[in-house]
């Protein structure tokens, strides 16, 4: 399917209620102000506080559905956290539509033989640990959905392992196949999980991967938002496991 000939309804995800981490700025950051500008009550979560704060009054200001914040350091989340988390959504919206797991860390472009011990331990919590804790501890709450998406971020990396991309393509490669996991042992027949590979796109994360690339010559997160949308309404409800690419042409 070409992305940039999707045309989602405006209230394509109108009553949904929709948790995205890494909100704070690149691609959940966009997500964010597009599921809200279609509908949706999104639950903004990231490490800094005030950027979410920032994103909660620009979603307001649109005169989209009132958001929510949620801070949650993934990396060192515990289990008590994580039912309070449950709590908190269970109480203030009493089910869950759908999770962007967009929050992630690059680690170190460097040979696995000289890869440090503790950053593959801080990456192997952010994009893998965090995003399987998170859904397991939310699927009773997506199971109160009439129709619930989990999407989470892959990469090209996460397709094929590639030299000195370490411990990210590694917890790339374990998300495809978690994903594919979830779908395919249908606890829930309500819910659909897919991954998506955002490919280059303009943010901090690719600058700092691709230092001598020019990042006005990259799709802006913006562009790529018809794919996330998709995902996350019901024009997808027949796809379940598979791994699409944002920017398919």
């Amino acid at each position: 399917m070409k992305f940039s000939e999707y045309q989602p309804r405006p209230d394509l995800l109108k009553d949904r209620v929709i948790l995205i981490t890494g909100a704070g700025d690149g691609i959940g950051r966009a997500a964010a102000l597009s599921f809200a500008l279609h509908g949706a009550t999104v639950v903004l979560h990231g490490r800094t506080l005030n950027k979410l704060e920032v994103i909660y009054d620009e979603i307001e200001g649109l005169g989209a559905p009132q958001p929510a914040i949620l801070p949650l350091q993934l990396s060192s989340a515990s289990p008590l956290d994580y039912e309070h988390l449950y709590q908190t959504l269970e109480q203030q919206f009493g089910r869950l539509d759908g999770i962007l797991h967009n929050a992630g860390v690059l680690g170190e472009r460097t040979p696995l033989s000289e890869y440090d011990i503790d950053t593959w331990d801080e990456v192997m919590a952010v994009n893998l640990r965090a995003p399987f804790v998170l859904t397991q501890a939310l699927l009773p709450l997506l199971a109160k959905s009439e129709h619930a998406s989990v999407v989470f971020a892959s990469s090209g990396v996460g397709r094929e392992a590639r030299a000195l991309w370490g411990a990210y393509s590694v917890s790339k490669i374990a998300i495809e196949a978690m994903s594919k996991i979830f779908a395919s042992e249908q606890t829930y027949p309500n819910i659909r999980f897919n991954c998506i590979n955002p490919g280059a796109t303009r943010t901090s994360m690719r600058a700092k991967a691709y230092p001598d690339e020019d990042p006005k010559t990259l799709p802006t997160p913006e562009s790529i938002m018809p794919a996330y949308l998709y995902l996350m309404g019901d024009d997808s409800l027949a796809l379940n496991g598979q791994s699409i690419d944002a920017q398919s042409h």
